[in-house]
């Protein structure tokens, strides 16, 4: 008997595949609302309460993301967004590979910085909304390649 191989990686490319799927589908219950983000297992280490807002971290690789309110999908204007990495400057924990930003009238938010690179075999961002106004977010996206030049991560907040 074969045992089909699954990695986290498979898992998340499957579940956001079905989630546009549904995005996507005619007909979309409407009443029930966008349902919230739940914070990502392992998303939060090495986070830094109030990282500071900055332009850039560097020049190369991009992170963006959209930031909705659940229920209604409002986007959110002038939220902070922290993002991190471990790229070629140095681990998740160097200084110089910690920022935030904030999100436009659009909800979207952008961030240039030094090419990540692979942590523990994965190269992978974090990001999380820890503001006050929402409940709080993390999360962890990997890449499917360490030769990626973006990654993309989006929220859908629930008030606090």
């Amino acid at each position: 008997m074969t045992v089909p191989f699954y990695n986290r990686r498979a898992f998340l490319i499957s579940a956001g595949l079905a989630g546009a799927a549904l995005a996507q589908a005619p007909g979309r219950a409407l009443a029930a609302g966008l349902a919230p983000t739940r914070s990502m297992r392992g998303g939060s280490n090495n986070y830094r309460p109030g990282a500071p807002l900055v332009e850039n971290l560097g020049r190369g690789f991009f992170v963006r993301g959209k930031v909705l309110r659940a229920g209604d999908g409002a986007p959110l204007e002038n939220l902070r967004i922290q993002i991190w990495a471990a790229t070629v400057l140095g681990g998740e924990r160097e200084p110089r590979n910690h920022g935030s930003v904030l999100t436009r009238a659009d909800g979207s938010f952008e961030l240039e910085m030094e090419q990540i690179v692979p942590n523990f075999g994965q190269p992978h961002a974090h990001l999380a909304y820890d503001d006050g106004r929402f409940k709080t977010v993390f999360l962890r996206p990997v890449m499917p390649s360490a030769k990626d030049t973006a990654v993309s991560a989006d929220f859908v907040l629930q008030p606090a």
